[in-house]
């Protein structure tokens, strides 16, 4: 199949930032590409031949989009899977298909799938309500504390809470949810995961993810992860093993725990690009949403190696601005040395919404940290 300057379409459900930067690759290979999304400001809306606003949950919206495209794909899990699962026995191409979609989509049903194919991850218990998991506590199965995470809509730490009493319980909502051990660990890890349908797999090197304390939102990705190596291969090889399970075309990206025996937990995956990823753009021979497009068109998959360390800085609105995006001192980021700012398009900042992202690289990875540290303290994303 010739995909590059043809009426071959890919179409891409969702139109956020993870669509905005596939959307580099496919303009740099003249794809062209038609996006669904729900909001008519989405980012994506500048650099596709072809929006459409509407809803990625509607079962008609997704399947109409869907029939006009030769490969269709997402970049944000909740969608419509009934309405892949039509397009697929109707020939449209769905990558990932709609089947691993269904086994990751919720997270009660992701956990279940690890114990099925004996992948390690922490202890868990799958709770139908708030009222079941309070019943679980009385009744003292359960002890505190544990992690608690929604079975579905969760993103960003938005979603999971650690609850160390039944306070904490209180503001949680009330669907089907999943009640996880807290595991202490030395570190939280992933690994990205390609693979086409002609089988080929490649994983990227593993990546050290930093935390916000309160936003429980990833403030620093790390690559290459300061970790020995034989954890390293261990992450990798399990990566692949799931990737493996599940089955997936497209990326994978797979979130792990190193626990304090460095052990390799897998702690939740993503079907798609994703934030730990970011990196590869300015890092990497191959970046993440070229070897996304890579993939899903069976084309031959690239060098997933880093040229350079990379660091990237997830850029939030601050707390307590709520309105009109205004980036301030970006020009002074731009005269440190490595540094690239990607700014998403979104108009409207809140608290803790991610706005954009910035990698510095730097051949000494310490260096590229500390840099990272002042491009934090120096950018604000603030409100007019």
């Amino acid at each position: 199949m010739n995909y590059f300057s043809t009426n071959f379409t890919l179409g891409i459900l969702g139109g956020g930032q993870l669509g905005k930067m596939m959307l580099y690759e496919t303009r740099k290979w003249d794809i062209r590409t038609h996006v669904l999304d729900p909001s008519n400001e989405a980012p994506s809306k500048i650099a596709t031949d072809y929006f459409q606003q509407g809803d990625l949950m509607d079962f008609e919206t997704v399947y109409n989009f869907g029939k006009k495209v030769d490969v269709l794909t997402f970049e944000i899990e909740g969608v419509n899977v009934e309405a892949l699962e039509k397009l697929e026995n109707e020939g449209v191409k769905v990558y990932p298909s709609a089947a691993t979609l269904r086994n990751i989509q919720d997270k009660g049903v992701q956990k279940q799938f690890y114990k099925k194919h004996k992948i390690p991850t922490s202890p868990f218990k799958v709770y139908k309500d708030k009222n079941d998991l309070n019943e679980a506590i009385v009744r003292k199965e359960l002890h505190f504390p544990f992690v608690w995470k929604s079975c579905t809509g969760g993103y960003d730490g938005k979603g999971v809470s650690v609850i160390r009493n039944a306070e904490d319980i209180i503001p949680l909502s009330s669907e089907a949810c999943i009640a996880e051990k807290l595991i202490p660990f030395k570190n939280e890890l992933a690994v990205i995961v390609a693979r086409n349908p002609s089988g080929e797999v490649i994983t990227y090197p593993v990546v050290e993810m930093e935390f916000h304390p309160e936003a429980n939102q990833v403030e620093y990705v790390i690559c290459p992860a300061r970790i020995d190596e034989t954890v390293a291969n261990k992450a990798r090889a399990l990566a692949e093993k799931v990737s493996e399970s599940f089955r997936h075309v497209g990326l994978l990206a797979v979130e792990l725990f190193q626990t304090e025996d460095d052990e390799v937990l897998v702690n939740e995956v993503a079907p798609r690009p994703h934030n730990s990823g970011h990196y590869s753009i300015e890092a990497s021979y191959t970046n993440q949403f070229e070897q996304q497009i890579r993939a899903i068109l069976d084309l031959p998959l690239g060098n997933t190696d880093s040229k350079v360390g990379g660091i990237m800085v997830n850029l939030v609105g601050a707390e307590g601005h709520t309105g009109q995006v205004v980036y301030k001192n970006i020009d002074k980021i731009l005269a440190m040395e490595g540094v690239t700012p990607h700014i998403y398009g979104k108009k409207e900042t809140r608290p803790f919404r991610k706005m954009g992202h910035v990698t510095i690289v730097n051949k000494d990875l310490d260096k590229a940290r500390k840099i990272a540290e002042e491009v934090k303290k120096t950018i604000e994303v603030v409100s007019e």
